[in-house]
């Protein structure tokens, strides 16, 4: 296990920060807006949400470059931009962490998809290995490939992101199938673990897709297939959509009802995805605590 993990876990489970997204939209962010290019036009309002969960108490916080790989950004037209925009999200997450809490980098998905030939092997290879240098560069300690629901893709991520020599966390979306234990694609959690395992990621988990109830079970599997540290973010439930907006129903208190079940089967990282705030973080800090 990388140094950085292990000082990290020494002391129990890790608290993560929670969603970005959603809080980004909450400081004005339109619908339709690409959130990774505020990095260069609204920073303070960037720093204001990560700032936000260092204040909460998160040990870990993420930074706003989810979508900053060069395939997404075509669609803007600042393909360009993609060095500019991952070391300003770095610079801001770590103004913001005050040396308080570690910088761990998003990485996510293209938005495109291989098997329908929207994209290549060989270009997503190459976008991730560009982003994945940069965010390195600027400082990340650490690359969180996440919200990956095409195994294939979060394997080239992956590997890119361990060309880098940081430590590499790997999650995927399992939001399908009977018990919602499976990928868009089908994939299960046992075979998500062997293959990103061996792409080189040095933490393996799951985010977004669903609440928090259906992540005990995929935090037992993973634990059955894996000794490496887990790493989980739930939604706050599943959205509704009120005037063009996802609305989450889910409170903080209702949410951790479900971290001690995460906590026995296993996992070391914890923390929210679409719809939490730092609310949801002082929630968990005061259940494990408890």
């Amino acid at each position: 296990m990388k140094p950085l993990l292990e000082k990290l876990l020494a002391a129990g489970p890790v608290v993560t920060d929670g969603a970005w997204g959603t809080q980004l939209q909450a400081q004005g962010l339109g619908v339709g807006e690409f959130p990774d290019l505020w990095n260069l036009t609204n920073p303070a309002k960037v720093e204001a949400v990560a700032r936000a969960y260092v204040e909460a108490g998160s040990q870990v916080i993420l930074t706003n470059t989810f979508g900053a790989n060069r395939v997404r950004l075509a669609e803007t037209g600042r393909a360009a931009d993609v060095p500019a925009i991952n070391r300003a999200g770095v610079e801001i997450s770590r103004r913001a962490a005050r040396g308080t809490a570690h910088v761990f980098a998003s990485l996510g998905p293209s938005g495109k998809m291989i098997l329908t030939g929207e994209v290549t092997a060989d270009e997503l290879r190459a976008a991730f290995a560009e982003q994945a240098q940069a965010l390195a560069q600027a400082g990340a300690e650490a690359i969180v490939v996440e919200t990956m629901c095409d195994l294939e893709e979060a394997r080239l991520a992956v590997a890119a992101a361990a060309e880098t020599g940081l430590p590499v966390v790997a999650c995927m979306v399992f939001d399908s199938g009977r018990d919602k234990d499976r990928t868009m694609m089908g994939n299960t959690p046992e075979q998500a673990a062997e293959v990103l395992s061996a792409a080189g990621a040095d933490v393996l988990g799951a985010n977004c897709g669903q609440g928090i109830a259906g992540f005990p079970l995929l935090c037992r599997r993973f634990r059955a297939a894996t000794d490496r540290p887990l790493w989980f973010k739930p939604n706050a439930g599943l959205p509704q959509w009120v005037e063009g907006r996802a609305t989450y129903t889910t409170t903080p208190e209702e949410f951790v009802q479900s971290v001690p079940a995460l906590v026995q089967g296993g996992a070391n990282f914890i923390g929210g995805c679409c719809g939490s705030n730092p609310d949801f973080i002082r929630a968990i800090i005061r259940c494990l605590r408890g």
